[in-house]
């Protein structure tokens, strides 16, 4: 029998009591798992794993419908259950690890008859227990559950005081001159004679590329900087000061070293190494960009010494615009969001052999969001929803969200892909956002029919995860894959010629973002590593260290750095994907990217296993190789 996707409410019904009702329903399935489990019958080690696994999938399906919701519903009430919701998810899960008795049963299974899969699930399971720290005194553990407790509230207060904290600057309408008319349209003129300009992506990302008002650009980039500042500051230190706690009390030096243990990287001082590594790498690349970018502002600025973040984004499209003939609005012309969501879904259902059906009757959380089925042939394998455009206590970033974990024969996987998307034309880069993400959602859905929900779908190694999607991004490049989609308004595909002139102006940079990305890792880093009294203080030194793009006084960047939640020390991730990405995409044909064969086996050797393999064994199967750093070193000196 078909598996069918979650039951979501009418529109118009209770949403706050379906998230009750849901989690409550899933928690009682989870702690009959762990009575059942303690109970004293004798069971073979095939019976106790699949009881661990009823219990981890009552979670998984819970904290899904949770933290997506959390996240996105419209209403500030149902945001708010599900986060108090997920805050009694986490502590159900805190005390399960740390249960001795439950623990004690799984110590004592025998392994020998189990096969590979479930021999790793037992292993990872014992390591987490371990690392949540069942083996430590009663006092130890208490404080354990008091810090994972108040970490799960910290971690939704700074998110959440990011997302609230929208903030604006109000500029004379001839302060707009160089932004796409259709932005212009879109920003009509208030009662007092000013336009509203806000820190949302669909406003910031326009104006800080085309606004020729530097000082315009300048207030509206300081805003950003500065959004959830002063409020996240005692937050961020208390977080810091309780994973640096949790660690200690666990045997690790720091949290990086406690955190990078389940991570491909390994150690805390890999981290180190590996952000020195790559800025040694970028350093020549990023001198050389950084030349015509200053001597390009010092034509409209006279005796400017430094570029910062409010005028880089604008002199790398200067630049590009000038020596690469690319002009932004030119491309974006070419972008119209319906279309390139089209073909979005086009393009990845050829590569990786599946279709897409949209179901209008689907229930949905709001009025703009999409639903779709996955199917592989006439079978349904997965479900999605897409919620792609900026609103009001909405996440405010672009990620994939899981809604549902794929479990073979009992629960369909499902997750939403959460953007903050125009609703016109689209800047190129947007586009390539898209892709990325959409690369998340694939191997969500893709990797989501495991035996085990512990390794469903994008259930690797973290600093792997990015992998995928980083991959994925090169068909937004590709002059043949968007000719299929990119169409102006006149039909007319985008010129080969165009796309050939884009692909060389987006190597201009990549040495200055990689240095830029390893700010952002130290910051991640060295903030967990030291809890640094000052923040403030030690990111303006990480930058001048790391970032050849210079710093705007008075700004408070960490405030806003939403990955220190998510990703804590770990935001090095990025770049090491990156490396593994360039590698894998080795292996396509870049003269015919929808070549079938190897998309297949990348589909079946990287997506399809989710996290029951090692990442690294992963790429091994996928390239015949181990993964290197060649080919990522060859791009960035190129």
């Amino acid at each position: 029998m078909p598996l069918a996707p979650l039951d979501l409410p009418a529109p118009d019904a209770d949403w706050s009591a379906y998230v009750g009702e849901e989690v409550g329903r899933c928690l009682d399935q989870a702690r009959a798992v762990v009575a059942q489990l303690t109970d004293g019958t004798s069971r073979t080690a095939a019976e106790v794993l699949e009881l661990w696994n009823d219990g981890d999938i009552a979670l998984g399906r819970a904290s899904g419908v949770a933290g997506l919701l959390a996240q996105v519903h419209p209403e500030v009430e149902v945001r708010t259950r599900s986060e108090d919701a997920a805050a009694e998810l986490a502590k159900f899960a805190t005390e399960r690890a740390l249960d001795r008795g439950l623990y004690d049963v799984l110590a004592a299974v025998d392994p020998s008859g189990l096969d590979a899969t479930a021999a790793r699930l037992l292993t990872l399971t014992l390591r987490d227990f371990r690392r949540a720290g069942v083996d430590r005194d009663e006092a130890t553990r208490a404080r354990l559950v008091a810090i994972s407790d108040r970490q799960t509230l910290l971690g939704q207060d700074f998110s959440r005081t990011i997302r609230d904290d929208v903030r604006s600057i109000r500029i004379a309408p001839a302060r707009l001159a160089g932004l796409p008319q259709d932005f212009i349209d879109a920003h009509p003129v208030g009662p007092d004679g000013l336009v509203t300009i806000t820190t949302d992506y669909p406003d910031v990302i326009p104006f800080r590329t085309f606004a020729r008002d530097a000082a315009a650009r300048r207030d509206l980039t300081c805003a950003f900087l500065d959004r959830a500042w002063p409020k996240n500051d005692p937050i961020l230190h208390e977080l810091l000061a309780l994973r640096a706690e949790q660690a200690r009390l666990l045997g690790y030096s720091d949290w990086p070293d406690f955190d990078a243990e389940v991570k491909m990287i390994g150690e805390g001082a890999a981290i180190a190494e590996f952000i020195d590594k790559i800025a040694d790498l970028a350093q020549s690349p990023a001198e050389r960009e950084l030349e015509p970018l200053l001597a390009r502002a010092r034509r409209d600025m006279p005796g400017l010494e430094q570029l910062t973040a409010a005028d880089h984004t604008y002199y790398i499209e200067m630049v590009r615009r000038e020596d690469y003939d690319v002009d932004a609005q030119e491309v974006r012309a070419y972008f119209d969001f319906a279309k390139v969501r089209a073909g979005l879904l086009e393009v990845t259902g050829r590569l990786f052999g599946v279709t897409y059906a949209e179901r209008s009757s689907a229930r949905v959380w709001h009025r703009e969001v999409t639903a779709y089925d996955v199917l592989r042939g006439a079978e349904v394998v997965g479900r999605f929803y897409l919620d792609l455009h900026p609103r009001e206590g909405k996440f405010k970033h672009a990620a994939q969200f899981t809604l549902a974990p794929g479990v073979d024969g009992r629960m369909l996987p499902e997750g939403a892909l959460v953007c903050n998307f125009p609703t016109g034309l689209m800047p190129h880069s947007d586009v390539v956002t898209l892709f990325h993400e959409f690369g998340h959602l694939l191997h969500h859905v893709l990797g989501g029919r495991q035996r085990w929900v512990r390794f469903s779908g994008v259930a690797t190694e973290w600093d792997f995860v990015e992998a995928p999607s980083q991959m994925l991004e090169e068909w937004a490049w590709d002059p043949a894959i968007l000719r299929t989609f990119a169409t102006n308004a006149a039909g007319e595909p985008i010129p080969a010629d165009l796309v050939a002139r884009m692909v060389r102006a987006k190597e201009f940079g990549k040495g200055l973002q990689a240095r830029t990305q390893m700010f952002y890792a130290a910051v991640s880093y060295y903030l967990h590593r030291d809890n640094p009294p000052d923040h403030t203080e030690v990111v303006a030194a990480l930058q001048h260290r790391y970032d050849l793009i210079a710093r705007l006084p008075g700004t408070h960047f960490q405030a806003s750095f939403g990955h220190l939640d998510g990703y804590s020390s770990a935001y090095y991730t990025y770049m090491w994907s990156l490396v593994i990405a360039k590698d894998l995409f080795s292996a396509f044909d870049r003269a015919d990217l929808l070549a079938p064969e190897v998309a297949a086996r990348y589909r079946d050797a990287i997506l399809a296993p989710g996290g029951s393999k090692d990442a690294a064994e992963l790429v091994e199967d996928f390239l015949g190789r181990p993964y290197c750093f060649d080919t990522f070193g060859a791009w960035l000196a190129s």
